[in-house]
């Protein structure tokens, strides 16, 4: 008896192995599967011929015989850079609405749920809007206020939550609420003022799209935040785990409530907000994503974290690789196809799992 209670222990290890394995397996499938979508049609052994030759150390050994020099450009120029933002959109999206659902205990949480997303769509408004095309550092202007009005909202939900040393987090949700229906609500007058090339430019940019992400500054400008944000909230894997007991408990086990909320809301709050700013306002994905990932791995942030990375990242691929495609010559916003493919996937958790599952 005692060896079986020993070996339990291993055996949930070595399933999260076998799920970790089998999970990056499939993003490297998907990955070059999306690679394939597009108006040039370029054979899969192309592709990986292309990604080997620049790949360091390995494309050294190889001969470009194999492929033309317009298919390289078009995979390393055009095709790869939109792929790995879309991957990394999905991927901080994804573990953003995990944190948000660990802080606050309710798997209906998501990066919408404290006006992350509503602060970036109101700092790409004004930009689109009042026509501010300025690029600072090689960045456009409409991602530098798109991100900054997303920090600069939950900062300022955070704010007006606070009383006192405590953020109670029925208020901030409440409080979180409130701001992003008053910023809807200036988006809308936006809107309503402006022009119709811009109208529709802005409304493309408010369902969310990753049409302009064909360059590699959009890569870096969202990798370092992901890396940042995820290592940050993985160290404290841990105390959201127990923050599920209830924030009584977790404080007699010695856990710091108020700071760990702090940190893991700027990591989630970062990640969210480099995201939108490339992409716009995806949504479905941090609220589905770990929904998903709870029910096959358990509700162990330590597992959870890394799987909803993993997942959020393959499941943004392959919808943007099905926007680019199912219109023929045109393209549709993804964020069309992650709504009409979360909404019903999400009812279908719901009904399935009536009587609700751990946090």
């Amino acid at each position: 008896m005692s060896q079986e209670t020993k070996s339990s222990p291993l055996k949930h290890v070595s399933h999260w192995k076998v799920y970790l394995v089998f999970l990056i397996v499939m993003f490297v499938f998907v990955l070059i599967l999306a690679l394939n979508f597009g108006y040039a049609t370029i054979p899969f052994r192309d592709i990986l011929q292309i990604l080997a030759k620049n790949t360091p150390f390995v494309g050294d050994w190889l001969s470009p015989s194999g492929f033309s020099p317009t298919d390289e450009i078009i995979i390393m120029q055009l095709r790869l850079p939109r792929v790995l933002s879309g991957a990394l959109v999905g991927a901080s999206l994804a573990t953003a609405g995990a944190i948000y659902q660990g802080i606050f205990r309710n798997p209906m949480a998501d990066p919408y749920i404290i006006g992350s997303m509503s602060g970036a769509s109101l700092g790409a408004a004004l930009v689109l809007v009042l026509g501010i095309g300025v690029s600072l550092l090689g960045v456009n202007t409409l991602q530098v206020f798109a991100f900054l009005g997303s920090l600069a909202t939950v900062l300022l939900v955070y704010t007006i939550s606070k009383s006192g040393s405590r953020v109670p987090v029925t208020m901030l949700l409440l409080t979180g609420i409130a701001v992003t229906y008053f910023q809807s609500g200036i988006v809308t007058f936006l809107q309503t003022i402006a022009g119709d090339k811009v109208l529709h430019g802005l409304t493309f940019w408010l369902i969310g799209s990753l049409s302009s992400t064909e360059k590699w500054a959009d890569v870096w400008s969202v990798f370092p935040f992901l890396i940042l944000g995820f290592l940050v909230a993985y160290f404290y894997a841990r105390d959201l785990n127990i923050l599920a007991l209830g924030e009584d408990q977790a404080q007699h086990l010695g856990v710091e409530i108020e700071r760990v909320k702090k940190v893991l809301l700027v990591c989630a709050t970062l990640m969210t907000a480099a995201s939108v700013s490339i992409s716009g306002l995806i949504g479905f994905v941090g609220l589905i994503i770990p929904h998903l990932t709870r029910l096959v791995v358990g509700p162990d942030h330590r597992i959870l974290l890394p799987t909803s990375c993993i997942v959020g990242a393959s499941y943004l691929m392959a919808c943007d690789g099905i926007a680019r495609v199912i219109m023929g010559s045109g393209e549709a916003p993804v964020g069309v196809i992650t709504a009409l493919a979360g909404g019903p996937f999400f009812i279908y958790l719901l009904r399935r799992k009536k009587r609700g599952y751990t946090m």
